[in-house]
């Protein structure tokens, strides 16, 4: 099992990025796939899930009308298009997958929800 995380990098506040996350080795349609962040010291955060239904998108407060989610299913890989940001964004992104036949279901926005995490990506947000 492998997800890659890719797409990273430094922006200023304001701009944009697109991050990306190819998925091998597990039953892709069967998983949700979700997007956390982590800062030294402090929590990982959840950002952002996608169900395996491609419409389903879920989003923390702190990003809702700035981050889009998606995820292409021919591909399997899943994506975070991040629009004006923040100094505050700033962290490592990683992936994770959620098996959505877990019995009880599980939450996308759970660190314990994840079956699978990927490596991460550093987003630097600053000027």
């Amino acid at each position: 099992v492998q997800l890659q995380a890719s797409g990273g990098g430094l922006v200023q506040p304001g701009g944009s990025l697109k991050l990306s996350c190819a998925a091998f080795g597990f039953t892709w349609d069967q998983h949700a796939m979700a997007w956390f962040r982590q800062v030294p010291g402090k929590e990982r955060e959840w950002v952002s899930c996608i169900g395996s239904g491609v419409d389903t998108t879920w989003y923390a407060d702190s990003v809702k009308g700035r981050f889009t989610g998606s995820r292409d299913n021919a591909k399997k890989t899943v994506y975070l298009e991040m629009n004006n940001l923040k100094p505050e964004d700033t962290g490592v992104y990683y992936c994770a997958a959620s098996n959505n036949l877990s019995k009880p279901p599980r939450p996308c926005n759970k660190d314990y929800g994840m079956d699978y995490w990927g490596k991460g990506t550093q987003v630097t947000v600053s000027s």
